[in-house]
């Protein structure tokens, strides 16, 4: 007996397609009684025209299948997933190995459902993350939920900039300007 395939699934087979013919990865889709949610990425980020073309080629084709969408008025969303994105599938987890990811698990695993660090591994029936307390390995059932996280982090330094920016606010009162011979690459350091 074959299991049945979701809403999800069908419109995934209808627009994986139509994806691909616009360049496109499909990374996942998403159905609520008010919404399908179409998420569509390639390497090097993806552009607006090409949103918007995807977009309607794939409206049309669910217009065409009354079956697959929501049986009453509902929005269609075709956009990128983002950058902390949802992981869902084994080739999700792997195109992010190294990547920082956070886990919510069904049931608490070393007295945690939540688990934060870097994806060290991925094949079929699970994942590895190197946590704070250590690697832990965790099967696709375990978990309810990942993601990956965006680490924020202050703007880096310019070694160089930093002495000549505070020798000019040094300058005294009155000096003047710099000769218009050294305006140039004083300019130019700073900017580096």
């Amino acid at each position: 007996m074959t299991s049945p395939t979701s809403p999800a699934q069908s419109i995934d087979e209808l627009v994986l397609p139509l994806v691909a013919a616009a360049g496109l990865d499909l990374w996942d889709v998403e159905i609520n009684p008010r919404m399908v949610r179409i998420l569509v990425d390639r390497p090097g980020g993806i552009d607006l025209e090409t949103v918007a073309g995807v977009a309607r080629a794939i409206s049309a084709a669910l217009d065409e299948r009354d079956d697959l969408a929501p049986s009453h008025n509902y929005q269609l969303e075709v956009g990128s997933p983002g950058v902390e994105r949802t992981l869902r599938t084994v080739a999700h987890y792997q195109r992010f190995i190294g990547a920082t990811i956070a886990v919510k698990t069904a049931v608490a695993v070393d007295g945690a459902r939540r688990l934060q660090g870097v994806l060290l591994a991925s094949d079929d029936t699970g994942i590895t993350v190197g946590a704070d307390q250590g690697p832990v390995t965790l099967t696709y059932q375990q978990i309810q939920k990942a993601h990956t996280v965006l680490i924020w982090g202050p703007a880096a330094k310019s070694s160089a900039a930093a002495p000549r920016a505070r020798a000019s606010a040094k300058a005294p009162r009155g000096a003047g300007p710099a000769p218009s011979g050294d305006r140039p690459e004083r300019m130019k350091d700073v900017a580096r």
